[in-house]
Parts: C-alpha cells; sequence; structure tokens
C-alpha cells in the first residue's frame, strides 16, 4: 500500500481546517500557504472532498472551506477511501476469482486479508480531529528554527 500525494495533500487541508476556530472560512490559498500544497493539487482535492461530503465549500470574495462535520466524526479512512479508492493491499481481496484463478488455494490470501483489516480498522479509528492543525506545517517549522 503506497500512500499517495493526494491522501497526503487531503489529510493536510483538512487537518488544517479542523484546527481553525468553527465556523471559519478558510480560504484555499491560506491552505495552500499553510500547509505547503500545489495549488494545482489541492483545487482538485478539494473538490472529491466536497463530493464526499467532508467539506463545505464557500463561495465569493470571502469564500473558502469548512469542515462539513465535525473533525472527530471524519476518519483517515474516510479520507483516504474519499481522494482515492477503498483500501485495498492486493486486487485477488476485492475482486476475488475473477481476477486470480488461485483465489481458492492460496496460502497467502488471509495474510494480506488480516493485514488490511488491521490497517482499514486502525486508519479508521485515526479522526481528523486527532491531528488537527492549528498553525500548519509550515508554521510549525518556522517555529523551530527560531
Amino acid at each position: 500500500m503506497n500512500v499517495g500525494r493526494r491522501v497526503d495533500y487531503a489529510v493536510r487541508a483538512l487537518s488544517y481546517l479542523a484546527g481553525q476556530p468553527t465556523g471559519k472560512i478558510v480560504s484555499r490559498v491560506e491552505i495552500e500557504q499553510k500547509q505547503a500544497i500545489p495549488s494545482y493539487f489541492l483545487s482538485k482535492i478539494m473538490k472529491d472532498l466536497v463530493a464526499g461530503g467532508l467539506v463545505q465549500s464557500h463561495i465569493g470574495s470571502k469564500g473558502g472551506f469548512t469542515l462539513a462535520r465535525p473533525a472527530e466524526s471524519i476518519s483517515v479512512k474516510e479520507v483516504y477511501e474519499t481522494v482515492e479508492r477503498p483500501i485495498v493491499l492486493m486486487e485477488c481481496l476485492d475482486k476475488g476469482e475473477n481476477y486470480c484463478s488461485y483465489c481458492g488455494v492460496c496460502t497467502q490470501r488471509s495474510v494480506w486479508d488480516k493485514a488490511q483489516s488491521l490497517v482499514a480498522s486502525y486508519l479508521g479509528g485515526v479522526s481528523i480531529g486527532d491531528i488537527s492543525d492549528p498553525r500548519g506545517l509550515t508554521g510549525r517549522l518556522a517555529a523551530l528554527s527560531r
């Protein structure tokens, strides 16, 4: 399993939103700057997060984003699955016999199935509220150099 940039950036964006005062509308540019997310990635990711019901988009000159639900109710697993796809360590776990004719006799399938369950369970138990970030990565990094 590889956690790609889309997931990383989505979690960064949501953790920053979670660290803001309730109701504060945060601009896309602020998220980009505070969490070091390239603009071209963030626009697409925020669209996915809005479509997935995790973020609300606010239009207008003072527009931006807020969380659509309490941060404690948004799991890292849900974020992963919103911007990527369901967590699947091996395609045969998802597609079964249609993918691989050896599924019924494979000795390693149960190992990967258990590993997938453990990863999904762990990520399902970590909320965006658990990793909220009021200052953002750039603010925390700057504080270290002082």
